[in-house]
């Protein structure tokens, strides 16, 4: 993403630095958006948001929340998911609903169409 493109995102909807970072992966720079920054894009959008558990292991370890997500006249449905080879966290159902909240939003937003992803999809993702 370039540095304009950043900024455009910024200013469109009200983002301060600490709702983005960039993570270097081999020599490619992949802008993150924070929490902060999903739920800023959600409100500035008007994005509503239900979530519903679809499965959860008995010992609560592996989880999946589909997110349906409606933002004017279109609507998109995606999941979160975890599971102990993908979250390291002690409480896996909260992180598959901000895995989904997270991709709902940016799916909505076109962030995922500019090569920008949240911090709460992957382990990975987080700012070191």
């Amino acid at each position: 993403m370039e540095r304009e493109q950043l900024k455009e995102m910024y200013e469109k909807y009200e983002l301060e630095p600490s709702d983005i970072f960039v993570i270097k992966f081999g020599a490619k720079g992949i802008p993150i958006i924070t929490r902060t920054g999903v739920e800023k894009i959600q409100n500035r959008l008007g994005i509503s948001v239900s979530l519903e558990l679809q499965y959860h292991s008995e010992d609560l370890k592996t989880a999946i929340i589909k997110a349906v997500g409606t933002l004017k006249d279109t609507t998109v449905e995606t999941f979160g998911e975890v599971s102990p080879s993908n979250c390291k966290q002690n409480y896996p159902i909260a992180i598959a609903e901000k895995r989904a909240l997270a991709r709902v939003v940016l799916k909505l937003s076109g962030a995922y169409s500019e090569g920008i992803f949240s911090e709460d999809e992957s382990e990975d993702f987080k700012q070191k």
